[in-house]
């Protein structure tokens, strides 16, 4: 008898993941303005498929130090490899871009620099006070790596003050070594519980992709693992494979079930949670924070 070696069968597409690029005029707007001031955005490097619908509303989430990680997370387009000099004048270029664009909250992450002593801890810090400099009263998101667990690292980025620090813990721990195979769980859950030891009126966030073959009861155990560090705004999102090359999609979350998940999650004590299959880290981010503010 023969055995089948075909490979197991990626789940069709389903509908509501199907969407209508807008054709306003805005999105050209952004695009021209990220390309003249020589930035990069998560919303192109990671292949977001909320660009259309964020650069259209005038709103994009700014990846600095580079387009390049020196990390090669399965789930992740941004192009792992050798890092480029961190420029100085970048972020004045990036408070110069929020201005030009006419933003009220900005949201800035970047490439993780494990070549750097302090992960490029100073670099954040630098962005939010040129931000601060530029718009006074610019409200500023922070999605950081995990500085390989430094203290003092994450210290420098939170005296700079921004109104939300946010770190992804993505997915569970038992799908780690497959999903994120240079990060470790505990200290991405250290982080976050630092940073509200630092500040408990800081604004923490966290995010998870679903679809990657979590199972019930692990994301839900994860869900309190987060709500123990004291996070306080959550993220869940469909994963979805950006290339051949990456982790293949094992399920398609439906968008009943990640209406379940945001109720289980306001039960579980989290101020904010935003739960959908468009729904990435810094989707309606502004909409999230105020929210929690009443700002």
């Amino acid at each position: 008898m023969s055995h089948s070696t075909n490979p197991p069968s990626i789940p069709r597409k389903p509908p509501w993941l199907k969407r209508r690029l807008p054709t306003d005029s805005s999105f050209q707007e952004v695009r021209r303005l990220i390309e003249k001031g020589r930035l990069h955005t998560v919303c192109q490097e990671a292949k977001c498929p909320n660009i259309w619908e964020c650069y259209a509303h005038q709103t994009a989430t700014f990846l600095i130090m580079g387009g390049r990680c020196t990390r090669n997370c399965r789930f992740c387009s941004v192009t792992p490899g050798p890092p480029e000099p961190l420029d100085p004048q970048e972020p004045v270029r990036v408070a110069e871009a929020a201005a030009r664009m006419g933003l009220k909250y900005a949201v800035v992450t970047s490439v993780t620099r494990d070549d750097l002593p302090d992960g490029g801890a100073a670099h954040f810090a630098a962005t939010i006070r040129e931000i601060r400099r530029r718009i006074p009263d610019m409200q500023v998101e922070v999605l950081i790596p995990d500085f390989q667990g430094d203290r003092s690292a994450l210290l420098t980025v939170l005296e700079a003050r921004p109104d939300v620090l946010n770190h992804n813990i993505e997915s569970v721990p038992r799908l780690y070594p497959k999903v994120r195979p240079q990060a470790d769980y505990l200290r991405s859950l250290a982080l976050l519980k630092r940073a509200r030891e630092f500040d408990p009126a800081l604004a923490t966030k966290s995010g998870l992709m679903l679809g990657l073959g979590e199972e019930t009861q692990e994301v839900r155990r994860t869900l309190q693992d987060l709500r123990a560090a004291d996070c306080r705004i959550l993220t869940l999102g469909q994963y979805l494979q950006p290339s051949p090359e990456h982790l293949p999609v094992v399920r398609y979350v439906t968008p009943e079930e990640f209406e379940n998940w945001r109720s289980f999650a306001l039960e579980m004590g989290f101020a904010q949670v935003a739960s959908g299959p468009f729904v990435r880290s810094s989707y309606h981010a502004q909409e999230s924070f105020q929210a929690l503010t009443g700002g």
